[in-house]
């Protein structure tokens, strides 16, 4: 069996300098509450509600895996010049989440088609009592205040779709006169066509009335005795 090398409690002597280098240094402690804290851009703290981009399509809904968005809404009829009837629209009643289930995974922003829900990086929300954290459209929508501006495109990221189908718009002719002028041929005069059995490369056929008269058919040769062997009848 090998023996350890080393001086016995190096391990010990060790551990007890990294604790006395620790403590010459001076505290990086945030003084929370009175000094805020310095969040990333992208952090999660409360979910924003902009009422006049929801449509109730009921996507976040029903793709919640707590089952904490609650929606209502109404039909009313729109008048529009025109039409021959008028049209229909889905007004909002009710838009809730109730945030003691909400686990803040994000899915509901992220399948809204219309950018209705937004991430804000206030979490200063705690209630004494948990009814208080059911959240109706009302005070979501007051969160809108909080939600920090999208950050800066990276210059050298691949571009936004918006972006691609804006220049390639701007790089098209708009004009008649920027698009090339394709020159066709003039017609030339007609050639006409050989026509009869000739053109078709078919010969012609001679009608039965010009071939003369029809040879009458052959009557069949009736049977003689040595047709049946010879043998006397």
């Amino acid at each position: 069996m090998s023996e350890r090398g080393g001086v016995p409690g190096e391990g010990l002597v060790k551990g007890l300098a990294v604790t006395l280098k620790t403590m010459t240094r001076r505290s990086t402690t945030q003084q929370y509450p009175d000094v805020a804290p310095e969040l990333p851009p992208r952090s999660r703290g409360v979910i924003a509600l902009l009422t006049e981009n929801c449509t109730v399509c009921m996507l976040c809904a029903r793709e919640c895996p707590d089952w904490c968005i609650y929606i209502d809404s109404h039909k009313e009829e729109v008048a529009v010049a025109g039409a021959a009837r008028p049209r229909q629209r889905n007004v909002l009643d009710k838009f809730d989440i109730d945030f003691s289930l909400c686990m803040y995974c994000g899915i509901c922003i992220e399948v809204c088609p219309f950018d209705a829900l937004y991430w804000s990086p206030e979490f200063e929300y705690a209630e004494y009592d948990i009814k208080d954290l059911l959240h109706d459209k009302d005070h979501l929508g007051q969160w809108m205040a909080t939600v920090p501006p999208p950050p800066a495109h990276d210059p050298h990221g691949e571009p936004a779709k918006e972006e691609t189908t804006a220049a390639r718009k701007a790089a098209a002719p708009t004009s008649s006169a920027a698009r090339p002028t394709v020159v066709r041929p003039e017609p030339g005069p007609a050639t006409p066509r050989a026509t009869g059995p000739a053109a078709s490369g078919v010969e012609p056929t001679t009608p039965a009335s010009e071939s003369g008269p029809a040879s009458e058919p052959t009557p069949a040769s009736e049977p003689g005795p040595a047709d049946d062997g010879g043998a006397p009848r």
